[in-house]
């Protein structure tokens, strides 16, 4: 996603332009438009002309229409985001109040704009438009004295480094020269990894090549994390993965991603974080129930103690269509990151995701126990009767 235009006042109200680059951006565009806004896009509309000799005929017509949104339909098989509503803008074709379904296209721009612009659908924003927060993948393809870095995220690749060194061939009787080019050329390689990956982000790390040149490198690379004394690469070495290309071209990327044992670890990289605190949920809820809440009730009491360490929420919860109950929604994850606690949205269109909707959507991991929560709950309720 491309933002071209951002104006948003004090009070929060104002408009972006957006330019959906990928299918992707679809769902993120989806998941930040809400009834009552209003949306400037390009479209096409079908108009009846009339002749001079009086004869009806109609034609397809290109033309940029306003409108306030009244229904959002996303279908998440084809990731096509269709938006129905009512024209507020002056237009030749289109009359004032009409209705008009505008199907979003992808490098079309389109402007959005709201009354009030919160925290979660500025996030989803920043998170759009930034291709390094996606790239929990990237991948090293080489070959002798070339090396491409590049970061996959989950709809695209982006070439970060380009390393070449000439090698040149062994000689009868000495390797000397040989052997300094290749050191050479792999401390470069070295040198880009650690200037270039986001160990925080990226989950999982490919070294691709023809024969050993792979091996050879890793062998380099954790000989030098030890010498250096490299923390980040030493607590890093489970998320390097050796796989073969047939070369160190970035159009070996392509088969090295199709390579079955490298889909099956991608797959799960990128909602890994939100799988492994949905299982520390699970866990906890198991061994320390009183320290795991769920539900919305729940979940803002432990907030109102200040005892959230993590919150799990489903992305669906933010789409609700009433303003005070999604408002609700987002008070709830600024206040567990004003009180220096996690907040990890789900996509409800990940299995993760799926999972927390039976949970009512919203979850919490606490960072000490609170004991009686839903006798005090009895209680109260049956003080009240």
């Amino acid at each position: 996603m491309k933002l071209l235009h951002k104006d948003i006042e004090k009070d929060n109200a104002g408009q972006v332009t957006l330019v959906p680059e990928e299918a992707e951006d679809m769902w993120h565009t989806y998941n930040l438009l809400q009834v009552g806004d209003s949306l400037r896009a390009s479209t096409i509309r079908k108009v009846q002309t009339e002749s001079t000799t009086g004869s009806v005929g109609s034609s397809r017509v290109r033309t940029t229409l306003t409108l306030c949104v009244e229904a959002i339909d996303f279908d998440s098989q084809a990731c096509q985001l269709r938006v129905k509503g009512t024209n507020i803008e002056e237009n030749q074709y289109v009359k004032m109040g009409a209705y008009h379904t505008i199907e979003l296209e992808l490098n079309r721009k389109f402007t959005l704009a709201k009354k009030s612009w919160d925290s979660v659908v500025l996030d989803r924003i920043e998170q759009a438009c930034d291709a390094t927060q996606k790239a929990d993948v990237a991948a090293v393809v080489m070959q002798e004295g070339l090396a491409n870095l590049v970061l996959v995220t989950p709809a695209m690749t982006l070439l970060r480094a380009k390393v070449e060194v000439t090698i040149p061939r062994k000689r009868r009787g000495s390797c000397t020269q040989h052997e300094k080019a290749l050191e050479r050329f792999y401390e470069a390689v070295m040198q880009a990894i650690l200037r270039h990956i986001n160990f925080d982000v990226v989950k999982c790390i490919l070294i691709a090549s023809p024969g050993f040149v792979r091996d050879q490198f890793i062998t380099y690379l954790f000989k030098e994390a030890v010498r250096q004394d490299n923390k980040i690469l030493l607590e890093n070495r489970p998320k390097f993965m050796l796989v073969h290309s047939s070369s160190g071209h970035k159009y070996s990327l392509k088969e090295i991603l199709s390579d079955p044992t490298v889909t099956s670890r991608l797959s799960d990289t990128k909602a890994a974080g939100e799988v492994k605190a949905l299982e520390d949920f699970y866990k906890m809820l198991q061994h320390e129930p009183d320290r795991a809440f769920y539900g919305l009730a729940h979940v803002e009491r432990a907030a109102e103690a200040l005892a959230i360490d993590t919150l799990l929420i489903s992305d669906k919860l933010f789409r609700h269509q009433d303003v005070p109950t999604r408002s609700r929604y987002v008070r709830l994850v600024d206040s567990v990151r004003d009180n220096g606690g996690n907040v990890r949205i789900f996509s409800s269109l990940h299995v993760s995701g799926e999972q927390l909707t039976q949970l009512s959507g919203v979850a919490a991991i606490l960072r000490f126990p609170i004991a009686d929560l839903s006798e005090a709950e009895d209680d109260s309720s049956s003080d009240e009767d």
